[in-house]
């Protein structure tokens, strides 16, 4: 994720004559304010501080979510200024479950670039 500090993101307006529409919540491009404090988070997994990991695709990616959330307000920024999400799943099975949970952590803030993948495995 990338976060501004001072200034929120809009949006690329790109007409629908020329892109396909997102296929979910997400935008195809935002766009920061000229010198805003950018603020970067490592890969960022669905693990409890004590190093537990909850059974759902969907409690694993709203604790990922809140993990990130975490560390922007550790910064001094929010999920208002999220500009871009990378999520990685382990099956396609769980992307109505990360997209949900996206969606219910980041709804109240305009939509992302994004980009969800699937892999096979993570290093940890």
């Amino acid at each position: 994720a990338v976060a501004t500090r001072r200034s929120s993101h809009a949006a690329v307006a790109v007409s629908e004559h020329r892109l396909h529409p997102p296929f979910a919540r997400y935008a195809h491009g935002t766009v920061v304010e000229p010198h805003s404090q950018l603020v970067f988070t490592s890969g960022t997994l669905g693990i409890h501080k004590d190093g537990s990991i909850p059974e759902s695709a969907e409690a694993q990616a709203r604790l990922a979510l809140g993990n990130v959330l975490e560390i922007l307000r550790a910064a001094g920024a929010n999920e208002k200024h999220v500009v871009r999400l990378n999520a990685f799943v382990t099956h396609r099975d769980h992307l109505q479950a990360y997209m949900k949970a996206r969606d219910e952590t980041m709804g109240g803030v305009p939509p992302t670039a994004s980009t969800l993948m699937v892999v096979s495995g993570f290093a940890r």
